[in-house]
């Protein structure tokens, strides 16, 4: 059975490519071995054959190399140089350009996508353009758990505080007032990125693990795939 793996800065992401497709989240932790990982992944990883994986934490790839190859005998496949992704990179330096900016194209593409704004929100928020099985640009920004975190740690009277959409941009308290900002900013961050970029042919993706934050601010048009990575992935593993 194929498992497509997202590792991000703050979460690994698991799916499993069954019948249906099931995600399975955990922490981003540098400094746990492949033993440690096997503890928390072995009854997850059931009858796995075929491994994929995005990864933007250099660290932990000999930590899931040394995992697969202990524990179920396969040599994971890395998303990188020597890797056939169905996506062009006509850019300054295209090793520069994460694996998981390029599995989230390759998922647009699979998805029939000619032409794409694709959002991912994570640590940081980034807004990459496709067209023509080419990716063309990206843009980042920090992600809104990030900034939270770093307004709490600068700023002395304020603490941790949940996410939770106000009524209005404008609030009337100070937990209002710090989501109005943040949520309502980001989101409208996010549309202005689209306006620019946008024409009649594009198609709009919102993915990652704070895209529920905001998916009410945005419009119905746009298309909120939180596995859109994992649909790269497979979309890979398919051309090996």
């Amino acid at each position: 059975m194929l498992y497509t793996i997202d590792i991000g800065n703050s979460n690994i992401e698991i799916a499993r490519h069954d019948a249906s497709l099931e995600t399975f989240r955990f922490e981003t932790v540098k400094s746990r071995s492949s033993d440690e990982y096997h503890q928390r992944f072995k009854e997850i990883l059931v009858d796995c054959d075929d491994v994929i994986i995005s990864s933007v934490v250099p660290a932990l790839t000999p930590t899931f190399e040394s995992l697969f190859e202990r524990y179920f005998g396969l040599k994971p496949t890395f998303v990188g140089p020597g890797v056939k992704t169905g996506v062009k990179l006509p850019v300054t330096n295209p090793k520069e350009v994460g694996a998981d900016l390029v599995a989230a194209a390759a998922g647009a593409i699979a998805s029939g996508s000619k032409r794409a704004i694709i959002v991912d929100m994570g640590t940081a928020t980034t807004v990459s353009l496709v067209e023509d099985a080419a990716l063309m640009g990206v843009s980042i920004m920090i992600g809104l758990d990030s900034a939270r975190a770093c307004l709490v740690d600068k700023a002395s009277q304020l603490s941790e505080f949940p996410f939770v959409i106000p009524k209005s941009p404008l609030g009337d308290s100070t937990i209002t007032a710090l989501n109005a900002g943040f949520l309502y900013g980001h989101a409208y961050q996010i549309q202005g990125f689209v306006d620019t970029l946008k024409d009649a042919a594009t198609d709009v993706y919102i993915t990652g693990g704070a895209m529920h934050l905001i998916q009410p601010l945005l419009p119905e048009t746009y298309h909120f795939d939180p596995v859109l990575i994992h649909r790269g992935l497979k979309h890979m593993a398919l051309k090996r």
